[in-house]
């Protein structure tokens, strides 16, 4: 890049080329959101047959192009955004040496040498005659030191600052042509294939965009506002809402892994930053697998020991399995997960069903789901499941469910009101229920984050009214809820324990809500309760182990029917009172509630 091009450049033209490649995003986003929440709502309500449901498989795949476009389109006006800011942070330079010289009666030339006018030191009898030169870029030690050398020996004062412009032009020129050489390759990279089909490999070539505008855009980004660090949810909140669309567009396209884990945001954009994530991860896990040799047929041989045959391994499966059977489940599992989340992507509109949000997502470790149905920001009654032990990304299916059955009892129940419910897979559960779940460390772990999400729903939610909220626990998710509130603030009306091993706590009155406002379910068979109490439950001065099904907690004890053991409380049974009673509570008619008579608890888990 040359001088008259660095000195004609308008980063405004950029700039506006960013804000028309990020109103095309919104528009595809709009798109994507009026086929996935309306279209094929309406497909799948109304039609039926093979006809419908090659039409939904269209439909599908023409939202997966809008949102990859909605992706791409964020891309490419970060990069335009990050582009103007490199040069224009060189071309102020250029503009401030070009008036400094001129101040000094120096004159810049069109190949950025500087023309300097004659002069005297101090003590000269005759001018020194002008003349002409020309700086270089970067310098080094010697460079400097030979060049104050010459100015000092120089006899004509102006030289010495003519020097110094044309060094400062020339660095400004060379920051240019940096920048033109460092973005040129990101802004070609960021162009789809030339067909119709969003695949796997778009989505891994997107967060190898992403990368690489990432990198490219550092002193962009840093530029920015920063998340507040270590923030509340509240800080959050009014950090995101200080922000100018174009910088918000810069985070959600550049770090949205970090904007959709910030409690405290708004729901849909959260949701926004998370499908990013999403699809990025499940293309690039399914290539992984894709690529991953796959286990060998003959898995299995039969061996003599002793008189005996005996099922073994084979030495070839075994090989395999030293080498990538680790890697393989955990591949499987998180893609299984993955699965189940777009599957309640596509079951919107399904029997009412709203539309779903992804507010947090990752498929590190065992793997983090957040999942709404409906949008907590504008809901009456929101309610937050925290699942327990053995839950994990690769069966996040299952609690989905649950909380999809939750939602559609609770909206009959509510009156009208919106309700929006919620499974938080926001933390390491225990994975095994005997090596790991009698340790009360996992909720201690995992409560602070649950605090964080419940505080964050009241900083981003925007109806007219605080909503009512509540805290629904089943089984070690229950002992993670009274981690929440012994250790914090509990930030709920409500709180629904169902098969609980114990809250840490030995008092209904602990868990931070109304008195009167903790609800208890155990069903028939049930035995997770009474095993749990002796590493879980509470203890008072009297030294007994208290779970939230003991009389002396506190907790109103509500009906199961004829439900049975430790899995079915979400069951859609008309047997099933368990489900009507979270319901009503969650809906806010917790006083309609069928509570049940006390039994021995050897009657109720014989």
């Amino acid at each position: 890049m040359d001088l008259a091009t660095l000195k004609a450049f308008k980063p405004s033209e950029y700039e506006d080329a960013a804000d028309s490649y990020r109103a095309t995003g919104d528009v595809a986003s709009a798109a994507k959101d009026t086929i996935d929440n309306q279209i094929s709502t309406g497909v799948r309500n109304r039609l039926k047959g093979e006809a419908a449901t090659a039409a939904l498989r269209e439909l599908q795949d023409l939202s997966k192009n809008f949102h990859y476009t909605q992706t791409e389109c964020g891309l490419v006006s970060t990069a335009l955004n990050g582009f103007a800011f490199d040069m224009a942070v060189a071309k102020r330079k250029l503009d401030t040496a070009i008036e400094d010289a001129r101040a000094n009666n120096c004159t810049v030339n069109a190949n950025g040498s500087v023309n300097y006018p004659a002069g005297r030191k101090p003590g000269d009898e005759k001018d020194a005659d002008g003349g002409t030169v020309t700086g270089s870029a970067g310098g080094s030690a010697t460079v400097d030191a030979l060049e104050r050398q010459a100015i000092n020996i120089h006899p004509n004062p102006h030289y010495g600052r003519a020097m110094e412009y044309a060094n400062r032009i020339a660095d400004a020129v060379k920051e240019a042509t940096d920048a033109d050489a460092k973005w040129a390759p990101k802004l070609r990279a960021l162009k789809a294939d030339d067909d119709l089909t969003v695949s796997k490999h778009d989505w891994a070539d997107a967060q190898s965009d992403m990368g690489g505008v990432k990198e490219a855009g550092k002193s962009y980004l840093d530029s920015l506002p920063q998340p507040p660090k270590d923030g509340s949810p509240k800080d959050n909140a009014s950090w995101w809402k200080g922000l100018s669309p174009e910088e918000q567009a810069a985070w959600l396209s550049l770090r949205p892994d970090a904007v959709g884990a910030l409690d405290g945001l708004p729901a849909t954009v959260r949701d926004d930053a998370n499908r990013v994530v999403f699809e990025e991860k499940r293309g690039q896990l399914q290539m992984e697998l894709d690529s991953m040799p796959k286990p060998p047929a003959n898995e299995w041989t039969w061996i003599t020991a002793g008189n005996y045959p005996s099922k073994v391994h084979t030495d070839e499966w075994m090989a395999w399995h030293n080498k990538y059977g680790d890697r393989y489940e955990q591949l499987n599992k998180s893609l299984k997960g993955m699965g189940s989340i777009q599957d309640r992507f596509d079951r919107t509109g399904v029997e009412g069903l709203p539309e779903a949000y992804l507010l947090g997502f990752s498929p590190e470790g065992n793997g983090r789901a957040i999942v709404a149905n409906g949008n907590p920001d504008t809901a009456d009654h929101q309610a937050v499941y925290a699942p327990g032990t053995t839950s994990n990304l690769g069966s996040i299916g299952g609690d989905i469910g649950r909380m999809e059955n939750l939602w559609r009892v609770a909206t009959d129940e509510a009156d009208g009101d919106s309700v929006s419910t919620i499974t938080w897979l926001g933390y390491d559960a225990p994975q095994n229920i005997v090596k790991d779940s009698p340790f009360s460390h996992y909720a201690d772990d995992g409560a602070p984050a649950y605090n964080r999400f419940m505080d964050g729903l009241e900083a981003s939610h925007s109806g007219e009214s605080d909503p009512h909220r509540t805290a629904i626990g089943h089984s070690y998710g229950t002992t993670l809820i009274g981690s929440a509130a012994r250790q914090g603030d509990l930030n709920a009306d409500d709180v629904i324990l169902a098969g609980s091993p114990g809250v840490q706590v030995p008092k209904a009155d602990d868990l931070d809500v109304p008195k009167g406002h903790v609800w208890n379910l155990e069903a028939d068979g049930d035995v997770v309760p009474d095993v749990g109490r002796y590493g879980h439950g509470g203890t008072d001065w009297d030294g007994a182990w208290t779970i939230p099904s003991d009389e002396r907690f506190g907790a109103n004890q509500m009906t199961t029917g004829k439900i049975e053991g430790h899995s079915d409380y979400w069951k859609v049974d008309t047997n099933n009172t368990s489900l009507l009673n979270q319901g009503l509570v969650v809906a806010g008619h917790g006083d309609e509630a069928q509570l049940e008579q006390r039994r021995p608890a050897y009657e109720r888990t014989r």
